[in-house]
């Protein structure tokens, strides 16, 4: 990789991770919403607060952090956006759980720890397919 290369993976990833703190925000918001307010069960929750999260984020994403695109079609793009979004959700769901059931841990903390573990493999995943100058169609968005 050039040394401008490098500097532009490393503003997307700064820009990502502070589109991935408002999509947080809103994912735990929703989260603790649904589960005190509306009592749903804590899995169910984090399932429909993550993908309005990843919905967020794919339009901060889209909008402000990467200047290449590598699909036309944008209703295509945000469909795999949300799919490699679903690897998170495996992880996700998989790490509250065991933090909540075998740890014994707040949901919400739970949540802190099941987002650490989702962000790199988020961020590289969707760079690389979506996102990535590399072998993309020559349509840039600013």
């Amino acid at each position: 990789m050039s040394k401008l290369q490098w500097r532009s993976w490393f503003r997307e990833l700064w820009g990502y991770g502070a589109a991935s703190v408002v999509a947080l925000a809103t994912d735990m918001g929703l989260l603790a919403l649904l589960v005190s307010a509306a009592s749903v069960h804590y899995l169910a929750a984090a399932t429909i607060s993550f993908i309005t999260g990843g919905a967020v984020l794919y339009v901060l994403s889209v909008t402000l952090v990467f200047r290449f695109r590598r699909m036309e079609n944008r209703t295509l793009e945000a469909s795999v956006f949300l799919a490699l979004g679903a690897v998170g959700l495996v992880v996700n769901a998989s790490v509250m759980h065991v933090a909540v059931e075998v740890g014994h841990l707040h949901y919400m903390f739970a949540k802190l720890i099941a987002a650490a573990g989702t962000f790199g493999t988020n961020f590289v995943l969707r760079r690389h397919f979506l996102f990535s100058p590399v072998g993309r169609a020559e349509t840039e968005s600013d």
